[in-house]
């Protein structure tokens, strides 16, 4: 074995597309990876001192959508450009926003999946960002994403995660096993 010393590697991670309205009305987006599911209801998410940290103090609702093969240029455009360089940010993504159906943030209709969140809680708010805690309200799949029983199908999503050690993007691919399913050989 070889020691490294601690890192964000923490493998695969997300690729979420944060959406929140700024001040003046207009959708903005950008690209989180450090994000999970907190609760069977709840997310968590990292936060840097970003346009979307302003936008989120000032209204708690926002967007979460998940990147795939075919948004993969734009979301990670949204990632390392800021709203505070580049008014015409959002413009150049291609993307169509339209106002969630429960929350005061953007829909992208290019993603074929977006939870619809309120921040809960921040935790370590300080100058440099917080973590906030949020409630998931509504769940909008595009319907040519879902299964034979109507249930969201990930492989139709193509969706993409982030290779933090070799700063890359990586393919979701296809199911190879059961969970809480294929365990069960060992009882």
């Amino acid at each position: 074995m070889k020691n490294f010393e601690p890192k964000s590697w923490m493998l695969p991670q997300p690729v979420l597309i944060i959406g929140t309205y700024n001040a003046d009305g207009t959708p903005n987006a950008m690209n989180a990876a450090w994000g999970g599911q907190w609760d069977a209801r709840e997310i968590i998410i990292s936060m840097g001192a970003h346009v979307t940290t302003e936008n989120l103090n000032r209204c708690g609702d926002f967007t979460v959508a998940f990147a795939t093969q075919d948004t993969l240029v734009a979301a990670d455009y949204v990632g390392i450009v800021s709203a505070k360089n580049d008014s015409q940010k959002m413009l150049k993504t291609g993307w169509d926003a339209v106002k969630a159906e429960q929350v005061q943030a953007p829909v992208f209709a290019q993603f074929p999946m977006t939870l619809e969140c309120r921040v809960k809680q921040k935790i370590d708010e300080t100058e440099e960002g917080y973590y906030i805690v949020a409630e998931i309200l509504n769940i909008q799949v595009d319907e040519q994403y879902l299964d034979t029983v109507g249930k969201p199908d990930v492989q139709k999503m193509k969706l993409i995660a982030y290779n933090p050690i070799e700063h890359t993007y990586m393919a979701v691919g296809p199911n190879v096993g059961r969970a809480f399913y294929d365990g069960k050989q060992l009882k």
